[in-house]
């Protein structure tokens, strides 16, 4: 993700081509998705998400067991990609050698790494999660003078948040 400077924003121009102020990331979609369709030219417009908070949801406890399972299960997928590839360039086709071969080997070393790489820990990390960015509101910001026409399209659609 780019900063805000880099598309030539600065904090006194966002606060004039504020269009309006959501509370969610779907409520700022859809009214650039109303804009849009009624004819607001695209590139005049952005979602600028502030007060960025990393969200990590734990999904569950991570053994070196259930390490190893799923670098098997990641090095299974990686290894049947290469062996079709190899299968495809091979001078003499064998339709399941191939892929079989790397779907097993690519298990093997995947099931191999994540043991390693979950033993390299050393407990310092003993569950699995997912990331995510999430901020506390979502600006959409016209640009070229677009704003107020903006503003009028969004209070007739009745997609402006209340203040």
């Amino acid at each position: 993700m780019m900063p805000v400077a880099d598309h030539g924003f600065n904090q006194a121009s966002m606060a004039w081509n504020t269009v309006a102020r959501y509370d969610d990331y779907a409520a700022a979609q859809a009214a650039v998705n109303r804009l849009s369709e009624d004819g607001v030219p695209v590139a005049a417009l952005s979602i600028v998400g502030s007060e960025l908070q990393l969200v990590e949801k734990i999904t569950g406890r991570l053994t070196k067991a259930r390490a190893a399972l799923s670098g098997a299960g990641t090095g299974a997928w990686f290894g049947l990609f290469v062996g079709i590839l190899l299968d495809l360039f091979a001078s003499r086709h064998r339709w399941l050698a191939m892929p079989a071969a790397g779907l097993l080997a690519g298990a093997v070393w995947g099931a191999v790494f994540g043991f390693l790489a979950h033993a390299v820990t050393r407990g310092r990390r003993d569950f699995s999660a997912v990331r995510s960015l999430a901020a506390a509101h979502y600006d959409v910001i016209a640009t070229g003078g677009q704003a107020e026409r903006a503003r009028i399209m969004l209070g007739q659609a009745g997609l402006l948040p209340r203040p």
